[in-house]
């Protein structure tokens, strides 16, 4: 501790290690040469001190800030909380501060609103998550003037960006199902964050490539229980055998209204997710579904946008193909 039992300064770092407060500066920024000697005693003196820059102290030292911001569409759903975790997680390994904004709609108004938060800020780079309507229009109104990064399962030319390859993986999750035996896959779709999502050009392609039937796609909402009535709805239809839905709730509640319509999943109706939601695996029967690495992509996303802040000669793209974890929710049509 510093005098009086407050915590230390960087006077008190510069008095004990014998130099002046410039030379304390230099050492914790590396702004400017400073001598083996000198550099020793100042590094003594903080591990002695246990002393912590405060971030506006680094802020007026280095003149850079050491603060992101996090635009989200939500920050409650599984892939946008365990996101956030990834990027605050590699962010605060780096000595950055993470402040997220919400942009709860498209609304124009909504959105200036959250642009115009993060704007006021004094920061040193932008993380969007582009997983919605919401999060591309945010993304769109951003200036120029600090580093932006956006997240996403969709690739957007122009943009730097870390992805998910949504669409390979849905198509990959397809071609299984039909090699099961399936005649075709229905696809219950959530809300696109543009006019087609990843998710669904997989699904679709996969069916394309097989010349099998391409049925119409039913839209439920960000609301598990908007599953429910599509799953009822589905098990009416003695031709439906496969089932691929964009996240893994509305599976859940797919598969709740297939078998209050007296169905079985997957002896009469196999049933498939996309993202591993935790409670997947403990659903019954346990869901075949996409694992995406979520804080992964996080993770992913702060180090491009790290690369940038630093002007070291900055990637703009990075790219991984999630995993399918197979499970019991599917299976080969009855004969």
């Amino acid at each position: 501790m510093g005098r009086a039992g407050r915590n230390p300064t960087i006077s008190d770092v510069a008095e004990l290690a014998g130099v002046s407060v410039p030379t304390v500066s230099r050492v914790l920024t590396g702004a400017a040469k400073v001598s083996p000697a000198k550099r020793e005693l100042v590094e003594a003196a903080i591990a002695e001190l246990n002393y912590r820059p405060s971030a506006a102290a680094r802020v007026l030292v280095s003149r850079k800030s050491q603060t992101i911001a996090v635009i989200a569409g939500n920050t409650s759903r599984y892939g946008y909380a365990e996101t956030i975790r990834g990027i605050e997680i590699a962010a605060r390994a780096e000595g950055y501060t993470v402040m997220i904004t919400v942009v709860e709609s498209a609304d124009d108004d909504e959105v200036d609103r959250a642009v115009s938060a993060v704007q006021m800020q004094t920061l040193a780079g932008i993380v969007v998550l582009k997983f919605d309507p919401a999060g591309v229009a945010a993304l769109h109104r951003l200036g120029t003037d600090v580093p932006v990064i956006a997240l996403s399962g969709t690739r957007e030319a122009g943009v730097p960006q870390a992805v998910l390859d949504e669409a390979a993986a849905a198509e990959e999750l397809t071609e299984y199902l039909l090699g099961l035996g399936h005649r075709t896959v229905h696809h219950v779709r959530v809300p696109p964050s543009r006019r087609v999502d990843g998710r669904t050009s997989g699904w679709k392609r996969a069916l394309r490539k097989a010349d099998a039937p391409v049925p119409a796609i039913h839209d439920a909402t960000w609301d598990p229980l908007s599953g429910v009535p599509i799953g009822r709805a589905l098990a009416a239809d003695p031709e439906v055998t496969a089932v691929f839905c964009g996240n893994d709730e509305i599976a859940m509640g797919v598969m709740r209204g297939i078998t209050e319509a007296g169905r079985r999943v997957p002896e009469d109706v196999s049933v498939a997710g996309f993202d591993d939601h935790p409670l997947a695996e403990l659903w019954s029967p346990p869901l075949t579904t996409v694992k995406q690495d979520f804080a992964g992509l996080g993770t992913r996303g702060f180090q491009l946008l790290l690369e940038s802040m630093n002007d070291e000669g900055a990637r703009r793209y990075s790219s991984e193909r999630p995993k399918i974890s197979f499970r019991s929710s599917t299976a080969p049509p009855r004969a």
